[in-house]
């Protein structure tokens, strides 16, 4: 005679509980007291919707259903009197029938019903959230107010990319996905009349359905976005930033806004090289590297339409904001000269160096960033050229013009007069530019441009008859060595400094022999001024 309720089964979490008005979707199985089944959800596939309190149900039920959770499973039994009382249903339920009921309650919403967003975890530091008009990138779970699961972008392995607040949603999602932040995790739950309402999907969700979406935010920008900077370290020195048209070396960390990396230069261990604002990288990337010092590290934070745009490339997927860690390592423009700064210059300075002399000089070799290459301090001996004989890249030969002895200067030289793009493996990187930290120590005066021997004094006037020892009308390879050594050892000759004595000899034997026999005949013998003289005159 009255109504019996027996919870079989309360989930421990029950944040709602079934009151009048609400509408709930719930499974049930209709017996009779002997066990005779009379109707069933579970047979027809789908749960039963209705509003609670409102009369649409038997009274027994009505009464209930009131204060289940969602998950709660019941054992009702009701009273013909508050179910179909004498009359019953003609050929289902006869006259004053005590009916069982096995409920389990599946949804529960009302009409007056708001989106519901709960943030369980929030990155510390949160520059944005999500505004109108954004685009996001996002995973989620999507289950049943019971925690079924219907979908999940995770079990696709690809994100939800979507504008938000624009029509492209469902209203409920649009609305939960407002606020949040990079990396933020939150539920939202969603009642059917801001989701799929009374006909659902047509696919997994059903009608009336609630949905329940755990989110995290894993990308988030703006059309109208510009790329941006955040200066990480910069030198308290910067004498020059880069301009359009500079050869920029940088390292980088490449990552995705939720910190995902996908490219690194440190991890091949050499640099990214490449001009500025010539289009030979992503445009976001050309204009983050403007106005960049070496040394200097920035943040670049690249939106998708100045990066790989909704197609995406490799690791990067579309429509991903790229965040660039970088450490400008050193630049250069093409037209660059060498530079010249001088420290130290001694007051007797009379002496300025030129192409042919021979110099020994110490000098530390650097990288732009400091980075140390190699130094003749360290091996204990000076470094000794004959300048502009290209025994040294052309930016030293250039450096090391009008130096006295004692002066200290620094030398900067683009990679173009250095090493060029391939620089020298295992020691200097390719399109390096080098520093130079330079001693001038000795200086011997070379010879006048285009001669390896000059005379101190008068040329005798019978020269080939005294090399000519023997006196047999020829000179043999070592009888002109022999002679040329005794004049510079005695003094009144000069040979190149810096270059090897047998070389220089045999050279200026080999000019003497015209023939090419190995010997050297006074019609073959001229000195240079006599060569001059005589093409002069042939001209």
């Amino acid at each position: 005679t009255e109504l019996g309720v027996e919870r079989r089964f309360v989930p421990e979490s029950c944040p709602r509980a079934v009151r009048p008005g609400d509408f709930v979707r719930y499974h049930y199985l209709g017996a009779f007291p002997d066990g005779t089944r009379f109707d069933s959800s579970y047979d027809r596939g789908s749960t039963f919707n209705v509003f609670v309190g409102k009369g649409q149900l038997i009274a027994g039920m009505d009464r209930a259903l009131v204060g289940m959770c969602v998950n709660e499973r019941r054992f009702v039994k009701i009273p013909p009197q508050l179910a179909y009382g004498s009359e019953g249903v003609p050929g289902v339920i006869p006259p004053n029938a005590v009916l069982h009921f096995d409920v389990l309650l599946i949804d529960l919403w009302n009409s007056e019903d708001e989106v519901q967003v709960q943030t369980y975890f929030k990155p510390e530091k949160c520059p944005r959230t999500v505004q109108v008009s954004d685009f996001v990138r996002y995973h989620y779970n999507g289950t049943f107010l019971d925690g079924t699961l219907f979908d999940s972008s995770h079990n696709r392995m690809r994100t939800y990319d979507t504008y938000v607040g624009i029509g492209w949603l469902i209203p409920g999602m649009d609305q939960g996905l407002l606020g949040m932040c990079v990396g933020e995790k939150r539920i939202i739950t969603i009642p059917p009349f801001l989701a799929y309402g009374e006909d659902g999907d047509g696919k997994e969700i059903p009608g009336q359905a609630s949905l329940v979406f755990d989110v995290v935010l894993l990308d988030l920008h703006n059309p109208k976005d510009g790329i941006a900077i955040e200066n990480q370290l910069v030198p308290e020195s910067c004498e020059r930033r880069s301009q359009t048209g500079d050869f920029l070396r940088y390292h980088y960390n490449g990552t995705l806004l939720d910190g995902t990396l996908f490219d690194s230069s440190y991890s091949r261990n050499r640099t990214y090289d490449t001009y500025v604002g010539k289009g030979y990288v992503i445009a976001g990337m050309d204009e983050g590297l403007l106005g960049v010092c070496t040394g200097e590290k920035r943040r670049i934070i690249i939106p998708p339409h100045l990066g790989y745009g909704e197609e995406g490339r490799g690791k990067i997927p579309g429509s991903a904001v790229l965040v660039f860690d970088i450490h400008v390592v050193d630049f250069h423009n093409p037209s660059d000269s060498v530079s010249i700064t001088v420290h130290y210059k001694p007051s007797n300075c009379t002496v300025l160096s030129k192409k042919g002399d021979y110099l020994k000089y110490h000098y530390n070799a650097s990288l732009l960033d400091g980075t140390l290459l190699d130094s003749t301090h360290s091996l204990g001996k000076t470094y000794n050229i004959v300048l502009g004989s290209g025994q040294v890249v052309l930016g030293m030969d250039m450096g090391l013009q009008d130096m006295c002895v004692g002066e200290r200067r620094t030398v900067v030289i683009p990679p173009h007069l250095g090493y060029g793009e391939d620089g020298v493996e295992g020691e200097v990187p390719g399109s390096a530019v080098l520093v130079f930290d330079i001693e001038l120590l000795e200086l011997v005066s070379g010879l006048p441009e285009g001669y390896m021997f000059v005379w101190n004094g008068e040329v005798s006037p019978n020269l080939f008859e005294e090399i000519d020892q023997n006196h047999d009308g020829e000179v043999l390879l070592e009888e002109f060595s022999e002679y040329i050594q005794t004049q510079v050892d005695t003094g009144k000759g000069k040979l190149a400094p810096g270059f090897d004595f047998e070389k220089i000899v045999k050279n200026m034997f080999t000019n003497q022999d015209r023939d090419g026999n190995g010997k050297v005949t006074a019609e073959e013998f001229k000195l240079k001024d006599q060569e001059a003289k005589e093409e002069h005159d042939e001209l």
